[in-house]
């Protein structure tokens, strides 16, 4: 039952040492080592050519070292691949064949090797329990959760930080096999946002996640990192050795039960749209580790779990949109130079950090299988009629189960397309984005001969919202995400079935809050202004995909 989570659940695994993630770090070394051998014996498999195979890498990481460098990079990779390279020039080239293919696959390896080594991280006790305490102080803050103790104030911070949806099944469903979340992404925060409630409130075992390799530059965050069981995720990487190691870690620590967390939008949305289309690289792996669970005989199941985060703000909301914005309009989009005092942004942010209440969001979507049918609380698969079906036909040939790269590439496109269904079906709808998306499409109204590059080119501070128009929009789609809600098409959040009134005070008290240029508020003489029209459209564009904008009534405004 999709609903609203107002308590915390216990454990469902007590100890931490009974947590797959904790097994799985305690036996790193065979891990890597079943990492190395798949992701080597799938290279091999897919590609014809390993010296072409080699030889791209080592252009690509080349190229890499040079143009952009990172800190935290191990001070001998130029070392590294130089002896690569000269040993792939010196004793695989015009070669004869035999011992050419025993000095690429010696290559791969130490190639595959030092990859998995630099990806997998580690899970420490003592550290990631200090995390736990130091991430409620820190989302307490974050939501002004309340007065008191920074320490324990966890009852009120979770009157903030929410979790809604299907939180029993999904601990039901931690009992009969292994959960991937597959979240939506507009924030650095949200790993760590996605992972803390989990634990905190839905109580399940701690989830294994990528982190960016940035966030590995400095000190204090790498070390914790590096021992809450976070892998390191490095996007400069693009070569196939690099993406089919990432792949293979993701696998096989699925096939060992380890809760998993990864991102198929691949990046955060710049534009504050949810993601319209998923990526299938990792997506893919859910699937691949079901089948190898069953041709191993054993009857472990996976379950995908959407997540859609629902955010008041997003602390990177400025820089996402124009990143956006500059990409898609090109020469049709004229950048403003921020002139803003750094110092005034900072304080701008503590004011907002301690002074402003307000709510995160986290929606649990239906759970389904890895072909994306819903399954029940037991973990059965479900079809479409409601009645139960048995998976492991879809993966039959000739009587037994069977790895096939072009069928399995199919059913991942059949699970990406459920998984955005269910980010929609399941988002939980807040008052700022109502209020937001009424605004914009108030302005574009307004303006109808100006595309939305013209529209982001007029200055802020010469329109007012005529406040009883606004309204007027707002009343609009209230009913009509009430009757989207009633025909399970999107979920509301309690404070959209207030009176209008009430939800355009609470929303647009919300919106952007933490931002020193506000795209919605109430100025002195009581009008309604934005001081940043395109954050007024990153926040829009939350329910930008629904089609709202079609169905309101403007002879009726």
């Amino acid at each position: 039952m999709m609903k609203k989570i107002e308590n915390t659940y216990p454990h469902v695994y007590p100890e931490i040492e009974d947590w797959p993630i904790f097994k799985l770090h305690a036996d790193r070394k065979n891990f890597i080592k079943e990492v190395d051998e798949f992701t080597f014996h799938r290279l091999q498999e897919e590609h014809e050519s390993i010296s072409e195979l080699l030889s791209k890498t080592i252009y690509l990481e080349r190229i890499r070292m040079k143009e952009d460098p990172y800190k935290v990079d191990p001070p001998n990779e130029n070392q590294f691949w130089k002896r690569i390279s000269n040993k792939l020039i010196r004793k695989s080239l015009d070669k004869d064949e035999a011992e050419a293919q025993a000095v690429n696959n010696e290559l791969l390896q130490r190639i595959i090797h030092r990859y998995s080594e630099e990806i997998v991280g580690t899970f420490a006790k003592k550290i990631f329990l200090f995390a736990r305490r130091f991430l409620t102080a820190f989302f307490g803050r974050l939501l002004n959760a309340a007065n008191g103790n920074i320490w324990t104030r966890k009852h009120r911070l979770y009157h903030h930080l929410q979790a809604h949806g299907y939180v029993e099944q999904v601990r039901e469903l931690t009992k009969r096999g292994t959960i991937v979340l597959v979240p939506t992404h507009f924030s650095n925060l949200d790993s760590i946002l996605i992972g803390y409630v989990m634990d905190g409130i839905v109580g399940v075992p701690s989830f294994s996640y990528g982190a960016g390799l940035n966030l590995f530059n400095t000190g204090y965050v790498a070390y914790f990192m590096n021992r809450i069981g976070a892998y390191r995720l490095d996007r400069r990487k693009k070569n196939p050795i690099y993406l089919a190691t990432l792949k293979g870690m993701s696998n096989i620590a699925i096939q060992r039960g380890t809760n998993s967390i990864f991102f198929p939008g691949g990046t955060r949305s710049r534009s504050g749209h949810i993601e319209p289309k998923l990526k299938r690289g990792m997506l893919g792996t859910a699937l691949e580790a079901q089948r190898a669970l069953w041709q191993q005989g054993k009857e472990d199941k996976v379950f995908v779990v959407p997540v859609i985060l629902g955010y008041h703000f997003v602390l990177e909301a400025e820089d996402l949109i124009e990143q956006h914005l500059r990409k898609t309009g090109q020469e049709q989009y004229l950048s403003k130079k921020d002139r803003s005092n750094s110092i005034r942004k900072a304080l701008g942010f503590a004011w907002s950090l301690f002074s402003t209440s307000n709510d995160i969001i986290v929606s649990l979507g239906k759970p389904m299988d890895v072909l994306g049918n819903f399954v029940d609380s037991e973990g059965n698969s479900m079809g479409n009629n409601g009645q139960p079906i048995d998976l492991k036909e879809y993966f039959l040939q000739d009587g037994e189960i069977t790895y096939d790269l072009q069928r399995e590439r199919i059913y991942t496109d059949r699970l990406a397309a459920r998984v955005v269904e269910r980010y929609h079906a399941d988002n939980v709808v807040l008052t700022s984005q109502v209020v937001a998306f009424a605004a914009f499409n108030m302005l574009r109204y307004a303006h109808p001969n100006l595309d939305l590059y013209g529209l982001l080119r007029l200055p802020p501070d010469e329109f007012e919202f005529d406040k009883a128009k606004l309204l007027a929009i707002i009343a609009q789609l209230q009913a009509i995400l009430q009757q989207m809600e009633d025909e399970q098409k999107i979920r509301l959040s309690d404070k959209i079935r207030a009176s209008t009134e009430e939800l355009f005070r609470d929303g647009i008290r919300r919106l952007g809050s933490y931002h020193s240029k506000n795209p919605l508020k109430i100025n002195k003489q009581d009008a309604i202004v934005s001081m940043s029209f395109k954050l007024l459209f990153y926040y829009h564009n939350h329910l930008d995909n629904y089609g709202l904008d079609k169905q309101i009534d403007w002879s009726k405004i």
